[in-house]
């Protein structure tokens, strides 16, 4: 693990070079396609070096992030063209995934927890730097102050779990100790504010809406699987209390979710519609976790990624769309297969991925949280079934309201997407529809 440290350290002084910009992308796709060959089908720890190592969780997740960071560089043509601190842009990038790849391949609590928290400053910088309305301000403020504050007191509980348990290797962390229900609760509250968790899921939307096109892709497509993934490692110590309390999580996961997907169906924003059914679909994950099952965590997990993949590639068009109108308001966005047709495809088929139709990683995820939440409780079908009919729901609301419809009069010219888009787009859809094929990988890692 230690090479591709190296290897994202190395790519910062190419990066502060103007003309170097997609130089760092192709490194990107490189180093993406190197991490591709490390894949072993063991449940065991491999890779090992000092406090670095992984797991196939690990693995799916770093993986994740070399794809999410390539893609991140190709969408963001517009800061290369304006010119607009475009070295610094790169910097930020790399700087973030190199956080994002030390949180994920740390086998220590304490080092996850320290680039947990620092993966937040780039985010910070990319919503503040880059974003768009003067708001963008307030928004990277609530991210800040709702991360943090949830995550200090899991700070105080991992220095508790040392004291109690001499060692923070994952490895070594089992339920061996009687805990109470602070530590249990500072233990998790870090990571249900990152999922998020509904009713602390404000943060999220005002983020998303303000981050640009680069910020919401890494916001989707990895800081929400932050949380899952903590919740996956810490979860082995808090076996005992989690089987007397998780059932609070898991109502409100479910009851929010439902809720959520209401406040989808009236929202006016692009970016602000596909953001809040994150939050939907985040719940999901969080109440499949919380099962404690095999099939939870396998779930949880299958969604994870495919959230990631489906969610960014919908930030994607919306931004096209933005890029083009000049405006995310569905009332202007209306009628985009007169004026976009060849788009108009891309949109239905993320669109579909992001309702869970076949042949998607999304469907695979969802029925393993299914199963996992229905076994855990009959009850939860009567929220199950509303949360699936709603996200079919607002999910065609979007689609059929920007492809649709009358073409607002003052949109003249006729744009189609280009090569870079097309490209973009595919890369988005490919590995979430073939990944369904290879889906050992993503159910065995237990």
């Amino acid at each position: 693990m230690l090479k591709f440290m190296m290897f994202i350290l190395f790519m910062i002084p190419i990066s502060l070079n103007k003309k170097n910009f997609w130089m760092v992308q192709v490194y990107l796709m490189m180093i993406s396609f190197f991490f591709m060959l490390l894949l072993n089908n063991s449940y065991l720890y491999n890779n090992l070096s000092y406090f670095m190592g992984m797991d196939l969780i690990s693995y799916g997740l770093i993986f994740l992030s070399f794809w999410i960071c390539y893609l991140m560089m190709m969408a963001s043509q517009n800061i290369y063209e304006s010119n607009y601190s475009k070295m610094f842009f790169s910097l930020n990038v790399l700087i973030l995934l190199l956080m994002l790849f030390m949180s994920f391949c740390s086998l220590n609590l304490f080092y996850f927890y320290l680039f947990f928290e620092a993966s937040l400053i780039p985010t910070l910088f990319l919503i503040i730097g880059w974003g768009y309305q003067p708001e963008r301000l307030q928004a990277g403020i609530y991210l800040l102050f709702y991360t943090l504050l949830a995550s200090l007191p899991m700070l105080i509980s991992i220095f508790f779990l040392y004291y109690m348990n001499n060692s923070l290797m994952y490895y070594y962390l089992n339920n061996v100790f009687n805990i109470n229900y602070l530590f249990y609760i500072s233990m998790l509250l870090a990571f249900l504010v990152k999922m998020p968790m509904f009713f602390v899921h404000l943060w999220l939307p005002k983020a998303h809406v303000e981050a640009p096109i680069s910020g919401s892709m890494i916001l989707a497509g990895i800081m929400l699987k932050l949380g899952g993934y903590g919740m996956v490692r810490v979860m082995n110590i808090l076996l005992n209390l989690g089987l007397k309390y998780n059932f609070i999580w898991v109502s409100i996961s479910l009851v929010g979710g439902f809720l959520v997907s209401l406040i989808c169906l009236r929202q006016v924003d692009m970016k602000s519609l596909i953001a809040y059914s994150s939050v939907s679909h985040m719940s999901l994950v969080i109440a499949g976790i919380m099962s404690m099952s095999y099939w939870g965590f396998m779930g949880s997990y299958s969604l994870m990624i495919a959230h990631g993949l489906c969610s960014s590639g919908l930030f994607c068009l919306a931004n096209m769309s933005y890029e083009r109108s000049g405006s995310r308001s569905l009332l202007i966005n209306k009628g985009m297969m007169n004026f976009m047709p060849s788009l108009c495809m891309w949109w239905f088929l993320l669109s579909s991925a992001n309702m869970a139709a076949p042949p998607t990683l999304n469907l695979l995820g969802e029925i393993g949280l299914l199963n996992s939440i229905i076994s855990w409780s009959w009850l939860s079908m009567i929220f199950l079934s509303l949360m699936s009919f709603f996200s079919a729901a607002y999910t065609l609301f979007l689609y059929s309201y920007t492809q649709h419809g009358d073409l607002y009069s003052g949109l003249y010219s006729s744009m189609n997407g280009n090569l870079r888009e097309y490209i973009l787009l595919m890369l988005h859809w490919l590995p979430l529809n073939y990944l369904i094929l290879k889906s050992e990988v993503i159910f065995l890692w237990l």
